[in-house]
């Protein structure tokens, strides 16, 4: 062995050596039944060892969700898990989150930021299934896997604090201060090595997949290999490809003229999209407790239709519903980064954004063409857009009529012209 690869292996003994000493120092309760949240992740995968070995669980119920992470991902989760010696038990919420969590993101123009709220969204409606079922089979204790500065840990823990009060929460990544190096030298301690495309892993749903949460500095290089739809624009082909969307309600019912269920429409929209070069989202992300971190996503059919909701909302809608709906929208994508999905407010918000997609109906043909959008044809039975009256080249009403209507609208700055030359004041922004 070479003197680098025995100062590597001795810093990696070391490493190993503080991580077993952080857990050792920790105190926690033993002997509880724990229903954990298991993905077959590095951070759940930990989170089984733990429960094994540090908190001497009575029983371990390792309960997988499956909100549209694919058949790929579920393999794992149970490779993985016989691996570590259990049998997980799968819930699937497929039909559950496209029905009645993504309808109301794309109705919602769901948007944190930047950021289509995926992984915001799944994981309180994977908590509220682990709590659900915890009750179920009489557990005491519910376990996940976020690290202490993420947001995961808040949402979590609110739906598990809604749906199962007064159960014990361990999070053990956090609780012992792990980091993610460490987490994956206990794992290789443990006879489960797990390997990481890019360190951070990644969080895969049919709406939005988030790559290396919280492990992106600003110099790190996004390989191509890291991602599962995108082609990179400048490798994306010399030719647009043209695709036709029919609204109802809001909502994305057919795809070039043949009506689809929604989750298989995002799954032919995140193929599309993505050989097309549409999807990448790298921006600056505001957590929970404020702190800054560089997020890359990939998102092609999220990008490709809340693009195309909001243009058929501007056509449909009035001014005043789209006024006071943007505002809304952004409260609504805060609430649910936050973990506030089942908030009453959330709620009350929800309803009004259903209430204005009654007329939100349409038919639009798109250009999809190296990471652009170009929307080339519009039809709404429902739009507010009259070019007999509107357009200036038709002769709908005499303008003549409205030279008395623009004198009473200036009439209040008139107004206050005289009322700042009576106070002294000069021209407003001193012009």
């Amino acid at each position: 062995m070479t003197t680098s690869n025995q100062k590597q292996q001795t810093d990696k003994q070391s490493a190993l050596a503080v991580a077993l000493q952080k857990i050792e120092a920790v105190e926690v309760p033993q002997g509880k039944s724990i229903a954990l949240a298991y993905s077959g992740g590095l951070d759940s995968s930990l989170c089984v060892k733990l429960s094994q070995l540090k908190y001497k669980a009575r029983e371990l119920y390792a309960i997988n969700v499956d909100v549209g992470q694919g058949q790929e991902e579920i393999d794992m989760a149970v490779e993985r898990a016989v691996q570590l010696g259990i049998q997980p038990i799968t819930i699937d919420a497929r039909k559950e989150f496209t029905e009645q969590w993504l309808t109301k993101a794309i109705q919602a123009n769901s948007d944190y930021n930047g950021y289509p709220v995926s992984t915001s969204m799944t994981r309180q409606l994977i908590a509220a299934r682990v709590a659900q079922k915890a009750l179920e089979l009489g557990c005491d204790a519910l376990m996940e896997g976020s690290s202490g500065k993420g947001n995961d840990q808040y949402r979590m823990h609110n739906v598990f604090s809604l749906f199962a009060p007064g159960l014990a929460i361990f999070v053990p990544v956090r609780d012992f201060d792990l980091t993610r190096s460490e987490e994956g030298l206990l794992m290789e301690h443990y006879g489960v090595p797990i390997e990481e495309i890019i360190v951070g892993g990644d969080d895969k749903t049919m709406w939005c997949r988030s790559i290396a949460s919280g492990g992106i500095d600003l110099d790190t290089e996004l390989p191509d290999s890291i991602w599962m739809w995108l082609t990179p624009p400048q490798k994306a082909p010399d030719k647009p490809t043209t695709i036709k969307l029919t609204w109802r309600n809001g909502l994305p019912v057919a795809l070039d003229g043949h009506e689809v269920p929604l989750d298989e429409m995002i799954e032919q929209l995140n193929v599309i999209g993505g050989a097309n070069g549409i999807g990448k989202i790298d921006l600056f992300e505001d957590g929970i407790m404020g702190l800054k971190s560089r997020e890359i996503y990939e998102a092609p059919a999220a990008t490709i239709l809340l693009k195309v909701h909001r243009d058929l909302e501007q056509f449909c809608l009035t001014k005043e519903e789209i006024q006071l709906k943007r505002p809304l929208e952004a409260y609504w994508a805060r609430m649910v980064y936050h973990g506030e999905w089942f908030h009453p407010l959330k709620q009350a918000i929800d309803a009004f954004i259903a209430e204005t997609q009654k007329v939100v109906n349409g038919e639009y043909t798109l250009q999809l063409y190296k990471g652009n959008i170009d929307i080339v044809a519009r039809k709404a039975e429902g739009g507010l857009f009259f070019p007999d009256v509107r357009s200036i080249k038709s002769a709908s009403f005499n303008q003549k009529e409205c030279a008395a209507v623009a004198h009473i609208r200036g009439l209040p700055y008139e107004l206050i012209s005289r009322r700042n030359k009576n106070l002294g004041f000069s021209p407003v922004g001193g012009i």
